[in-house]
């Protein structure tokens, strides 16, 4: 799958992290399906979404592939946190219509840039573990640049929930 310079490391131990179980606590609140949560050896995209393209088998075998995380995963301000005001704020705003319309166009190169493209930049992801898995997603997808179809919108103490679905 990975090239034989990767190594893999299995922890039977571990949980699930609050990326993977918080979904799927939500899809599946009966805990009625397995789950395989796979770490991210890197957060470049390129490598992300050739790992996406390694698992594209298993959806065609029945499996789903979760890239977890809200569109943006910055810190909210205070008055968002207390709930004092129904605003979400503006990086959060131009981040996820940013990636919107990215996702929309299927332009995977212009997100692979969301470092240094992206408005909102770094408030929308102050670390990128939150918006890397989407690349993985992509990778997956029988067409990367292919059509989008967005399932969730709209934001949660300022952050924007956005969640779509690829074919």
């Amino acid at each position: 799958m990975m090239p034989d310079s990767e190594s893999l490391h299995v922890d039977h131990n571990r949980g699930l992290d609050h990326g993977a179980w918080v979904p799927l606590r939500a899809m599946y609140p009966l805990a009625d399906v397995p789950a395989l949560q796979v770490s991210m050896p890197t957060h470049s995209p390129e490598r992300l979404i050739e790992l996406g393209r390694h698992l594209r088998q298993l959806r065609h075998e029945g499996y789903l592939v979760v890239g977890s995380g809200f569109m943006t995963h910055g810190m909210p301000s205070r008055q968002l946190l207390l709930g004092t005001t129904a605003q979400p704020e503006s990086w959060s705003v131009d981040f996820d219509s940013w990636a919107a319309q990215l996702l929309d166009d299927g332009d995977v190169a212009g997100l692979s840039r969301f470092r240094t493209d992206a408005p909102g930049m770094p408030y929308a992801h102050p670390t990128v573990e939150h918006f890397t898995p989407l690349f993985i997603t992509l990778g997956a997808a029988d067409d990367p640049e292919g059509p989008v179809k967005t399932t969730v919108e709209g934001y949660k103490i300022g952050l924007s929930k956005r969640s779509f679905q690829l074919a």
